[in-house]
């Protein structure tokens, strides 16, 4: 049993059982021993490795979207450059190196880096150290300044977390965390009428599972907020779909998915994003067409980036780079899996490669 499991159990004890919701919280960013707290989970050596470390055409080609999505709203500055849960810093450190040649973009730009590990800022800050714009952090997006937003997030919303619901035919039954004995166990509350839930009944039937992500709201409002009024652009990029349905709820160890509750705070916990529900709390700015990930960099040009750089490799490093490039577009692979999504201004059109919806 973890330290974590040992806290929660004797919690849920004396206060009874947890949400899915306050479950994650806690094994996520707790102070002394939450997963984002206690560690640098990415890449080989950690427990999951995000798109920004497979290849840095990820990062180059959203970071040259963002640029153009700024030329074409009329270059304003002084602007924002925005990263939700900016990982190691990767993806950042991509766009600035492929963004460098836009005449003005980063005179212009003040990055604001939205973390609440103390150290993955740290291991940001070394990443970032000789950025050519000025480097901040913030908390959450509330503190985001009010000026035009470029704003990227990957793989964020998966990790926020969730409340679980299964319809039932005296209503809605939450998932809960409670105790088997000694040890964590799942189960569920009592059914209950919730008016939240009230627009899902047309379309699911007892069994069926929904989630919600309670968080997500008063982000995206923030960002629309912003977006709408003082103008740019935010792209998002995770694993999920449009309208929830079903049990998403999983954990990842090593790589490889184990049990949510077998080792609290040692294991990545996340769920499957509802776009749909992303689009509507970004209102009044718009939402794009949802994409996958693969037609999303296709559109962008990878197929020509990814032969530039392979101008010159042979043998081991040419079929890494070749694989990494499968990796990120094929549809057996992270291709459809992952989709993008684009918030923009409803008075301007959405960024390079997505669609109006």
């Amino acid at each position: 049993m973890t330290a974590l499991a040992g806290l929660l159990a004797r919690r849920i004890a004396a206060t009874g059982p947890l949400t899915l919701a306050d479950y994650m919280a806690e094994c996520l960013l707790h102070p002394d021993h939450g997963y984002y707290a206690t560690r640098d989970p990415f890449g080989a050596g950690g427990d999951f490795t995000t798109a920004p470390e497979i290849s840095q055409m990820f990062g180059e080609l959203l970071g040259l979207c963002v640029a153009q999505a700024w030329l074409d709203q009329g270059a304003p500055a002084p602007f924002t450059l925005a990263e939700l849960g900016p990982g190691r810093g990767t993806l950042m450190a991509d766009v600035l190196r492929a963004t460098r040649a836009v005449p003005g973009f980063h005179a212009g730009a003040s990055v604001v880096l939205v973390e609440a590990s103390a150290s993955l800022r740290e291991v940001q800050r070394l990443r970032l150290g000789t950025a050519p714009c000025p480097v901040t952090w913030a908390g959450s997006v509330q503190d985001l300044p009010d000026a035009p937003l470029f704003l990227l997030a990957n793989e964020f919303f998966d990790a926020l977390p969730i409340r679980q619901f299964t319809r039932h035919p005296q209503g809605w039954a939450e998932t809960m965390v409670g105790l088997s004995g000694d040890a964590l166990a799942l189960g569920r509350a009592e059914p209950a009428n919730l008016a939240r839930l009230a627009h899902r009944l047309a379309d699911t039937r007892p069994g069926d599972v929904v989630e919600l992500m309670p968080a997500a709201a008063p982000i995206m409002a923030r960002i629309g907020g912003l977006i709408e009024a003082r103008g740019g652009a935010a792209i998002i990029v995770d694993y999920g779909g449009w309208h929830s349905l079903g049990d998403t709820f999983q954990a990842l160890r090593d790589h490889r998915f184990t049990d949510p509750l077998a080792t609290p705070g040692e294991a990545d916990l996340t769920a499957h994003v509802d776009f749909e529900a992303l689009a509507q709390a970004a209102a009044p700015a718009r939402a794009s067409r949802m994409i996958p990930q693969g037609e999303l960099l296709t559109r962008l040009g990878i197929a020509a980036r990814s032969g530039k750089l392979a101008q010159g490799l042979t043998g081991a490093p040419l079929a890494a780079h070749l694989a990494a490039t499968r990796r990120l577009t094929d549809p057996s692979e992270m291709g459809s899996l992952f989709k993008a999504l684009a918030i923009h201004p409803s008075r301007h059109r959405p960024p390079p490669g997505f669609d109006l919806a």
